[in-house]
């Protein structure tokens, strides 16, 4: 259902998530459920300044897109909206946005772990750390546990 029911983009400014979440669901009365997520970038116990993420545009888009395509194939969505920013990211702020609906709430709720572990963890972002002491961090490696969250879909495919 990547047509005119869903909206992927990426991006640097903020999102406004009420605003996303009310654009899909505007004349809609078929749906049942839906299902948002905000991941916001954390201060690391005061330690991080800003993240900053970089992408490959066009790219990141399509390939997020080809996953978007999966999870529509896999549950009954009604609707679906990935916004994920680039740049620099300061502590409480934005950095990705999940929005699934469908009929039911399961379908909402399982398509958004899946489509928020595959950001997590196969998504074409980079991110590097810039502390609160002035110095540029490491690139973010990927952590064990988020792999293990997302291997859960390949055995429940």
């Amino acid at each position: 259902m990547t047509g005119p029911r869903a909206t992927i983009r990426v991006q640097a400014e903020p999102f406004d998530a009420a605003a996303e979440s009310a654009a899909l669901t505007a004349g809609r009365r078929d749906l049942g459920a839906v299902v948002t997520f905000t991941g916001l970038c954390r201060d690391e116990d005061g330690r991080l300044a800003a993240l900053e993420i970089e992408h490959y545009p066009g790219m990141a888009e399509a390939e997020i897109a080809r996953v978007a395509a999966q999870a529509e194939a896999r549950w009954p969505l009604g609707g679906l909206c990935i916004i994920h920013r680039h740049g620099l990211i300061a502590p409480g702020d934005p950095i990705v946005l999940v929005v699934t609906a469908s009929r039911h709430r399961a379908a909402a709720f399982e398509a958004a772990c899946f489509l928020m572990d595959y950001l997590k963890t196969s998504a074409p972002f980079w991110k590097k750390e810039h502390f609160a002491d002035g110095t540029a961090g490491d690139w973010v490696a990927a952590k064990a546990a988020d792999e293990a969250a997302a291997g859960r879909w390949d055995r429940e495919g």
